[in-house]
């Protein structure tokens, strides 16, 4: 069954994904990190040709000839993926082809309306029984 861990009190969603995946690459874990929308996906895509600062994580989008070796791939409006090792979900609902990964992460920053959603979404999980892991990132992070 899936585990989800939650990764709430991020200062930056994107960034907080950025490293998530890096260390997923490290470990040679293969990452989706799926967007909610189209300039999202592109904002991540510019953030990881310069993360981390001193390298950068080889990725491209989810449509590209190359996705299947890639260790991280980005994903907009799509429900089909070259592995299932790992989604990270940078949306606001639980996708519903999160239980095709083996495991899920959830970004949730320090603003009221998003914690109340990723509070729905903890519940969402819950209900369900899977295995869920809260990760509190406050005081862990730099600006």
């Amino acid at each position: 069954m899936t585990k989800v861990d939650f990764y709430t009190g991020s200062n930056d969603k994107l960034r907080t994904a950025c490293q998530l995946s890096h260390k997923a690459m490290q470990n040679g874990v293969r990452t989706i990190i799926s967007t909610h929308d189209d300039a999202t996906a592109d904002a991540l895509d510019k953030l990881l040709w310069h993360f981390p600062a001193t390298a950068f994580i080889p990725h491209c989008r989810s449509d590209a000839e190359e996705a299947a070796q890639m260790p991280v791939v980005l994903n907009y409006g799509s429900d089909k993926f070259p592995h299932h090792d790992l989604l990270i979900s940078l949306h606001n609902e639980c996708m519903p082809f999160f239980s095709r990964f083996e495991r899920v992460i959830e970004i949730v920053s320090h603003d009221a309306e998003d914690s109340r959603i990723g509070r729905e979404r903890y519940k969402y999980y819950k209900d369900r029984g899977y295995e869920l892991r809260h990760i509190d990132l406050t005081g862990m992070q730099n600006s």
